[in-house]
């Protein structure tokens, strides 16, 4: 049977009557109220019940299902979709505007042009559940014990083996401390350096989780500018010569794209080795540079042991792993050991065991070559939908994500937000920046879960959506 549905609508507000059913059906999932695998009243059913248009209802439910909240098929009709329960209304929710609201509203999905998640389409999901599976078996098979807080030989070697061929950072499995994710291992840096109430220089825009993770490890935090050479050395040395912490991308910058250049890398390298100041290497996407070939680490270059650089299989297999690592210059190997052991040991032996067996097989390499084909062909079908309705002035390619700009004071948020009802989900570009006051406003579409179907639809929508706020 249908459920039956509470919903009223208001002809005398300015919402649209559409948009009142699906928020009145969204509400109900949400809540609990309709569960899911129930049957919704039909089209037709539903406009008698409110006496609306048949196309009224007909346009809150694509949007519904866009949003993955219902399915619909001849045989079974149309119903609410398998989806997690929301959690319960007793349960401490995160208060609203604090950061937690905001990261778990980023993270949430899955929805199309999402950033800072890998495609599923591409990825060996099956080969790596198999080794997966035969990693947990071996670990039940032992004896417990308390693992290496260094995380495993066999992952630590692999990882060292491959930022050889693939970052040119040329550093021995001992330097190689394997972590919880990037975040784990700014912590764990951050721990080890032991730096509160000193100055750190922060790309502006950055990413906000970095920003937010010095700030709470007691940093003043010190916004230098980004242009096409990367984050302007001159202008933090000038203005902030006295910090002892730089935090960069230096690969492709995040989440401007732009490259830092030679000339600032020697000239970063020399200032901190000279004022004794470290840098961290946020190497978030590894070589997954889609024009020609990515650009060597900054450890790379290093020479006097200044650089901590940190990566993470979170964007080239899945951020569910929690899997990264933190190569430590020499000097302070033990101290990283020691922090770990203590305060934020690496995950489990299984995952770290399928990853090292996943990479000595060859399967990492392979999956990469692949999986940049794959992206290019799909950032340049983004490219191609958006400039037709855009304009080329207003679209650029950084990285993994295509940047749609915006005029100023654009509520960027706002339209994510509504972009969600259709099931997408881009990143407002304005949170990167350090201060409202002196942001850009953009969305960040992220390429690697653009739709493969019907992409020109998606693209259309997401313009309407723009156009709505304009």
């Amino acid at each position: 049977m249908n459920q039956p549905l509470d919903l009223h609508v208001d002809r005398s507000t300015k919402v649209s009557l559409s948009e009142q059913i699906r928020r009145g059906v969204a509400k109900a999932i949400e809540d609990g109220v309709l569960l899911p695998g129930v049957r919704l009243p039909s089209w037709q059913d539903l406009a008698v019940q409110l006496g609306v248009a048949l196309g009224t209802v007909r346009a809150a439910y694509e949007k519904l299902a866009a949003a993955q909240l219902i399915e619909a098929s001849r045989a079974l009709g149309t119903r609410v979709a398998q989806r997690p329960r929301a959690a319960p209304k007793k349960e401490c929710l995160p208060d609203a505007g604090s950061f937690l609201e905001t990261y778990l509203e980023m993270t949430q999905g899955p929805a199309f042009f999402q950033m800072g998640v890998p495609a599923m389409e591409t990825f060996p999901a099956t080969l790596f559940a198999r080794i997966r599976a035969q990693a947990a078996r071996a670990e039940a098979s032992v004896p417990p014990f308390y693992p290496d807080p260094r995380g495993e030989l066999a992952l630590r070697r692999e990882v060292a083996a491959y930022l050889v061929v693939a970052r040119g950072i040329n550093a021995s499995p001992s330097q190689v401390i394997i972590t919880g994710g990037f975040g784990a291992g700014l912590g764990l840096t951050l721990t080890v350096l032991g730096l509160a109430g000193h100055c750190a220089w922060f790309e502006n825009p950055g990413f906000p989780w970095t920003r937010r993770g010095l700030e709470l490890a007691h940093l003043s935090v010190a916004s230098i500018p980004v242009d096409a050479d990367g984050i302007d050395v001159d202008y933090g040395l000038h203005h902030y010569p006295d910090a002892k912490l730089v935090v960069v991308t230096p690969g492709q910058q995040a989440p401007l794209g732009s490259t830092l250049s030679l000339a600032r890398r020697l000239r970063l390298l020399e200032w901190a080795a000279a004022n004794r100041a470290w840098i961290i290497e946020d190497d978030y996407l590894s070589e997954l540079q889609l024009v020609g070939r990515a650009a060597p680490a900054l450890a790379s270059l290093d020479r006097d042991g200044r650089v901590i650089h940190i990566g993470s299989f979170s964007k080239t297999i899945s951020p569910t792993l929690r899997l990264g690592f933190v190569v430590a210059p020499v000097e302070l190997t033990s101290a990283f050991a020691e922090v770990a052991a203590c305060l934020m040991p690496p995950p489990g032996p299984a995952i770290q065991m399928a990853a090292a067996e996943f990479i000595h097989q060859g399967h990492y390499l392979r999956h990469l070559r692949r999986t940049k084909r794959a992206y290019a062909a799909k950032r340049q079908a983004v490219l191609d939908c958006l400039q037709a309705a855009v304009g080329l002035n207003r679209v650029t390619a950084p990285g993994l994500s295509v940047l749609i700009s915006l005029p100023k004071r654009t509520p960027d948020v706002v339209i994510a937000r509504e972009a969600l009802t259709f099931g997408m989900f881009p990143a407002p570009l304005s949170p990167w920046y350090a201060s409202a006051d002196h942001a850009e406003f953009g969305l960040l579409l992220g390429v690697t879960t653009a739709p493969t179907k019907h992409l020109a639809r998606s693209c259309d929508r997401l313009f309407e959506t723009i156009q709505r706020f304009r």
